[in-house]
């Protein structure tokens, strides 16, 4: 279950410098954030689906490893996505 085309250009054009970026840091976390949104949905509906709550605890996981290999290297960065996304941290 991924992202539709649409939103995931959305998301890379917001937080990415140009289209096709999709490795930085910024981007990535927005992806992952969005994903996590989604699966939160499904769960919600299905609480008994045990394979898509690994999916999301690895997906948390992820976010929580980029998140702080953004606040190792550019702290200001790291606040800027926390407030654009709405993280608490």
């Amino acid at each position: 279950m991924g992202l539709a085309k649409e939103h995931k250009t959305e998301i890379i054009t917001k937080f990415g410098d140009s289209a096709t970026d999709t490795g930085k840091a910024e981007v990535q976390v927005a992806l992952f954030s969005r994903r996590i949104a989604d699966l939160t949905g499904h769960l919600q509906q299905h609480p008994k689906d045990k394979h898509s709550r690994r999916g999301l605890l690895m997906l948390v996981g992820k976010r929580k490893r980029v998140l702080n290999y953004l606040k190792k290297v550019d702290i200001e960065r790291y606040r800027k996505v926390l407030a654009d996304l709405d993280l608490r941290k």
